[in-house]
Order: structure tokens, then C-alpha cells, then sequence
């Protein structure tokens, strides 16, 4: 039914495990394939391309579906419906990147309005750039960078707009950021014609309700245990909830506990919760959390 692409690069690797985690894997003969098929009737087959040219290709209704980045479709101008954005890098979820201007840490600008007129940048985002400076009024030159972008100054050009996770990779090269020009993360994004068909649109939806609830899951754990009547206030007072904790009661008088928390904490609430009175405790895996 839909033929969905989604991003190759940086963001395959994660994408292709939320993917697996929202019950969506996909199937290739090798991990050069740009093709694969998921085993789902909603999804027809899918492909792995560069996350610059997903949103002209979903926009034009070579796919019905796509996961690329906010940056690309900002860039790129597509007329595109987003139906959700995906909160995740390739350094894992929960954040995405930046589009930013950088330049060399001995030049005197300190922000995108005190670049000086005619100044050379090197960017992969050219109509983001000039769109932003044009914005401020500020004649600069923009040229297309193929790559190592960082590597270009300041022989070659006085600034770079570039996407960075951390900013780790520009200071390494001596560089500041200055300004950032777009927040970006990526976005699960669907041909407007496509969308427009009750059938698609149907499937479009079950898909982004999957892959956000598994989104929600990455990092978090349920919790399980049993509370004597006189320790229950005491083991709530300790115990996370998304809302609140579902608390039943045993035949014995006691209480049986329920939550979800997160997993980088559980190795300490753990303990707290057999010194608050807690037994019988359980952690198990969460793989999806669907409001």
C-alpha cells in the first residue's frame, strides 16, 4: 500500500532500529541493499536514500511516506504534510541537532548579525544560508560544500553552516558556533496526495502511532512489586510515574505496584524500593508506550 524511503548516512543505523522496535523491520539480502520490504500489508516496500533528496521525492509522490530531517525539508522548500517529528540522532533519541553558523575562534564575530558583508560560506544548506542572511540583510557569498566542510577555513572561505549533534567536531577544528540557524530533528513526513486518501492516510496513521510509542519506550523500563499496607506511602513516596503509579490490592491486604521509570535510574531505585519495605520486585522491558 505505501511505499515508504527513509534517511541513508547518519541516520540509518537508528532509524532502522526504531524501526524494529516499532514491530516495522526491515528486511534487506545485505547492509549495501538500498532496498528492503517490511513484513507488514501497510507497507509496501522501502528504500534507503540520502535524507537531502527524500523530501522532493515525497513530495513529487515517488513515496507515499519518508523519514528525512527538518533541515532538508527547510532546505529543499518541499511541499510536504509532516505528520510527526521523531526525536532522535544518531547518537540515540531523546535529542536531534542543530544547523549552525561556525567560524574560526579568533574571528570577531559573536553572532550572524556582526558577519561582515560579502563573507564567503561554505554550506550544504545553500538556500537555508542565503535565506537567513538575506533575512538580516547581509550580502554574504554562499558556496556548496561536498564535504569536510570544517576542513575549509580559513584559506578558503570565512565561515561554514553545518549540522553538529554536540559542537564537539567544530571546536576540535578551532572553530565556535556562533549562531544556530535551524533546531533540527528528523520528521516523519507524507506526500500531501497520499495523505489526502482514507486508505493511506489510515495506514499513515497506524504507522506514526507505532513508531512514536516505541520512541517513547527507548530508555525506560516497568517496574513491578508488592507493598505491605503500613510501607505503601513510603514506597509513592520514592516511586516515578509517567502519571501515577496503578496500585491494586492482594488478597492478603497488601498492594501490588505498577510504573514505568527510567532505566539509567533503576540500579538506585531498586535498592530504595526493598529498603522502603518493597518485595517481590520486577524490572521488565518496555519495547512500546502509546498514550
Amino acid at each position: 500500500m505505501l511505499k515508504l524511503v527513509i534517511p541513508k548516512g547518519s541516520l540509518e543505523a537508528q532509524t532502522l532500529h526504531l524501526l524494529e522496535e516499532a514491530d516495522l523491520k526491515v528486511r534487506r539480502g545485505n547492509d549495501r541493499d538500498y532496498h528492503g520490504s517490511i513484513d507488514d500489508e501497510r507497507i509496501e516496500r522501502v528504500s534507503i536514500l540520502r535524507p537531502q533528496e527524500i523530501p522532493l521525492y515525497v513530495q513529487d509522490g515517488l513515496f507515499d511516506l519518508g523519514i528525512t530531517g527538518q533541515d532538508w525539508v527547510a532546505e529543499t522548500g518541499a511541499d510536504v504534510e509532516v505528520l510527526t517529528s521523531l526525536r532522535y540522532a544518531k547518537t540515540g533519541t531523546g535529542h536531534g541537532t542543530q544547523v549552525v553558523l561556525a567560524v574560526p575562534n579568533d574571528h570577531p564575530a559573536n553572532s550572524a548579525k556582526e558577519m561582515p558583508a560579502e563573507s564567503r560560506i561554505s554550506t550544504e544548506f545553500v538556500q537555508l544560508t542565503e535565506k537567513y542572511f538575506a533575512d538580516l540583510g547581509i550580502d554574504v557569498r554562499v558556496s556548496w560544500s561536498y564535504g569536510a566542510t570544517e576542513a575549509k577555513v580559513p584559506e578558503i572561505v570565512d565561515a561554514i553552516v553545518d549540522v553538529t549533534e554536540t559542537g564537539s567536531t567544530l571546536r576540535a577544528h578551532g572553530m565556535k558556533i556562533i549562531e544556530t540557524l535551524l533546531t533540527s530533528d528528523p520528521v516523519l513526513v507524507a506526500n500531501r496526495v497520499s495523505a489526502s486518501d482514507a486508505e493511506k492516510r489510515a495506514a499513515m496513521d497506524d504507522i506514526t502511532t507505532l513508531v512514536l510509542g516505541a520512541l517513547r519506550a527507548e530508555g525506560k523500563v516497568m517496574i513491578k512489586l508488592n507493598v505491605a499496607p503500613e510501607r505503601l506511602d513510603e514506597v509513592l513516596e520514592i516511586l516515578p510515574a509517567m502519571k501515577s503509579p496503578t496500585i491494586s490490592q492482594l488478597s492478603d491486604g497488601g498492594y501490588a505496584i505498577e510504573t514505568v521509570a527510567e532505566k539509567r535510574g533503576v540500579n538506585r531505585l531498586i535498592p530504595q524500593l526493598k529498603a522502603a519495605g518493597a518485595s517481590d520486585i520486577l524490572e521488565l522491558p518496555i519495547s512500546k508506550i502509546v498514550p
